[in-house]
């Protein structure tokens, strides 16, 4: 069993939360940077218009040459492209001034209107753009044109627009990498538990969630979990004792037991009805002796300190000799038994013996299971730089509804004919299996039977050649 990974994704609740407030902030940033722009553009706004109307009620005291000179006076102090001013005669004839025609679409009503272009001419001293403009008629009949173009104060609202621009931005970078940087340390905690708890998983009850000195939510979270596995091993070891002590205890009475009776039934005739009965009994104590061996034999390989004696060993060999063991046990059953090799495999970290044993319950099962004139495949795969040997055969196969089931001790398939053993072979496969970390799979195989796969796909256990 493989747990998520956190680092896909949005799984993370620290990503989520960070990325929210960090949303949050822009858009806020976003609002406050819209109202400033909003507010100081309608500001500027009625501040040029305000300037506009004081120079018309400025130049509308002066008529005649004075006028003219008022004009060419304010001309020194104007910058060029933002001011401009046109005095025209009654008729809209050009006197003087930069502006040489009065904008067609602006009203001769002495009031501010604003104009999207305001002249047709490349004069440098004319605004270029959109501009507020006035037509006021002087005292003595003549019309005077007062443009002021938009961008003169509004430049200011592009310097604070850039100013928050930049101002975000400069924000939202360095909130970006502390977002990164703040989703890296509960990742790592994460990374952290979630090894545990593979190897709580894998068997290991030994292992406990990892603890830091901050004594946070996830500190308090690992703490209970702690202690429940604390609970849960003691119960483990408690009802594993029991079961221990009442298989070790019984096997001794039971082996007695059988003496006595075997002592009996050579002393009775070989055709008498005693002699029969007692055969029966025999078997029946046979059958009981070798349930008590697997079950102390499962109980032996859940002890994880056998991985401390742990090599490195070449599975080509191992696959070889099994074949050649089981060779003769399917020729008698008239079984085709085919070993399917490549040149190389890579290496396992294990029990050798262990190994041995465990596919050979495998092989001993589709060789039993298998009917005569069918097949067996032992095959070893390379994949991905570990190793994933089969056992495939054209037996009944395994339901899919049994697959599941048929690790459990003492289970057996519902199809069970006389053949069946005692339930245990597969369960001590499936304890070899987690004892090196391996995955253990039932599936259905090409040739119409069942495909018993031991995949050692366990980087903390194994390596390549």
């Amino acid at each position: 069993m493989s747990l998520p990974n956190p680092s896909k994704g949005w799984r993370s609740s620290s990503s989520r939360l960070l990325a929210l407030y960090s949303s949050l902030f822009v858009i806020w940033s976003a609002i406050l940077m819209g109202v400033m722009y909003y507010e100081v553009s309608a500001y500027l706004d009625n501040l040029a218009k305000h300037s506009l109307m004081q120079r018309q009620h400025l130049f509308s005291r002066f008529q005649g040459e004075q006028l003219v000179d008022a004009l060419a006076v304010s001309m020194t102090f104007d910058i060029r492209g933002i001011d401009a001013y046109g005095l025209f005669d009654h008729q809209h004839r050009y006197l003087s001034g930069a502006l040489r025609f009065i904008p067609e679409d602006l009203p001769l009503d002495g009031k501010i209107h604003m104009l999207k272009d305001c002249s047709d001419s490349d004069d440098p001293i004319l605004p270029a753009d959109s501009c507020d403009a006035v037509a006021t008629q002087t005292r003595d009949g003549r019309w005077l044109v007062l443009v002021r173009d938009n961008g003169s104060l509004f430049a200011v609202t592009r310097i604070i627009l850039h100013a928050l621009f930049w101002g975000v931005t400069l924000t939202i970078i360095p909130g970006i990498a502390g977002w990164h940087l703040l989703r890296r340390r509960p990742l790592r905690r994460i990374r952290a538990i979630q090894a545990s708890a593979e190897a709580i998983i894998a068997g290991d009850l030994t292992r406990r969630l990892p603890l830091s000195n901050r004594r946070d939510e996830l500190d308090m979270l690992a703490t209970i979990v702690n202690a429940m596995l604390e609970r849960i091993e003691r119960l483990m070891h408690e009802v594993k004792g029991v079961c221990d002590n009442i298989a070790h205890d019984l096997r001794t009475p039971l082996t007695r037991l059988r003496a006595q009776l075997y002592r009996i039934q050579q002393q009775a005739a070989d055709d008498s009805t005693l002699a029969v009965q007692l055969d029966s009994v025999l078997g029946e104590a046979d059958t009981l002796m070798a349930r008590f061996r697997g079950l102390l034999r499962i109980s032996e390989l859940e002890d994880r300190q056998r991985r401390s004696g742990f090599v490195q060993l070449d599975p080509v060999p191992l696959l070889q000799e099994l074949h050649d063991f089981y060779l003769p046990l399917a020729e008698e059953g008239e079984l085709v038994f085919k070993l399917q090799l490549p040149a190389s495999l890579p290496a396992l970290n294990g029990d050798r013996a262990l190994l041995f044993e465990a596919v050979a319950n495998l092989l001993s099962n589709s060789i039993k299971f298998t009917p005569p004139g069918g097949e067996v495949i032992l095959r070893g795969v390379s994949e991905g730089g570990f190793t994933r040997i089969e056992v495939l055969d054209s037996g009944p196969g395994i339901a899919e509804a049994e697959r599941e089931a048929v690790f459990q001790r003492f289970y057996r398939a519902e199809g069970g004919n006389q053949k069946s053993g005692f339930g245990l072979g597969l369960s001590i496969v499936a304890a070899i299996a987690g004892l090196h970390g391996f995955a253990l799979e039932v599936g259905s195989s090409e040739l119409g039977g069942a495909r018993l796969v031991l995949d050692c796909k366990n980087p903390a256990l194994t390596q390549p050649l």
